[in-house]
């Protein structure tokens, strides 16, 4: 990585790290134990890269790239639930993540299970209150959010295949195109 980008992320993790304290609830917020989970799982760890990249990417048209962490903070909510699902017996089972137990290990199965689906759920919500974008666009980086994490391409669908319940094998050339 270039000096320059390492620099670019060095600033934009913090500002990720601090919009995603401040949109996720507090642990003291009812219910406070999902809260806590969603916190544990997102919070304190992981690289960031894609919420850097997303601000990188809206950076090479605007000059201040701090109105996009919103949406930046919003694509690391998926990448943790995202994470959190994958870890789960039913799929990967891991028992460790960024060093520390998985969440199911750490909280059992059915809040790690809620864990992920709020956190998908407040990343919609944290998309929607961006002032980044116009309206038609903001409407437009959200569905893309949806399609990149939904079926028949994104990770649900992509996650479908590798648990074998996709169907045949996909020959390379399908999977390119998806």
């Amino acid at each position: 990585m270039s000096s320059d980008l390492r620099a670019f992320f060095d600033a934009v993790r913090p500002a990720v790290e601090s919009s995603l304290d401040s949109l996720i609830p507090a642990k003291t917020t009812n219910p406070s134990r999902i809260h806590e989970v969603m916190r544990y799982s997102t919070l304190g760890g992981g690289k960031r890269v894609r919420p850097c990249l997303c601000a990188a990417a809206y950076s090479v048209w605007h000059e201040d790239w701090r109105p996009i962490i919103p949406v930046a903070s919003a694509i690391e909510m998926i990448h943790a639930y995202s994470l959190i699902h994958d870890d789960l017996p039913a799929m990967d089972d891991d028992d460790f993540r960024r060093g520390k137990p998985s969440c199911h290990k750490q909280f059992g199965e059915p809040m790690a299970i809620l864990a992920g689906d709020a956190l998908l759920t407040f990343a919609f919500e944290a998309s929607a209150r961006c002032d980044g974008f116009p309206p038609g666009r903001l409407l437009k980086a959200i569905a893309a959010l949806g399609r990149a994490r939904g079926t028949p391409a994104g990770v649900v669908g992509c996650q479908a295949l590798h648990l074998g319940f996709g169907g045949p094998p996909l020959t390379p050339g399908q999977l390119r195109r998806t």
